[in-house]
């Protein structure tokens, strides 16, 4: 028998900085991990996905 689990997060971006000459967006991403309702501050996209892995024993 497969056993299922489900794990759920929520990512919100915020818009930290746009750079002036190359008009490149900087972002804060802050994921919440719904079950443990645990919550973290990331500067990029990679940062957010190596957590995620890690509370999913992925990573």
């Amino acid at each position: 028998m497969e056993i299922q689990q489900v794990t759920s997060f929520v990512l919100r971006f915020q818009l930290a900085d746009i750079e002036n000459e190359t008009g490149k967006k900087y972002w804060r991403v802050k994921v919440t991990h719904v079950q443990e309702e645990k919550e973290a501050l990331f500067e990029s996209i990679d940062e957010a996905m190596s957590f995620i892995k890690e509370v999913v024993g992925e990573g």
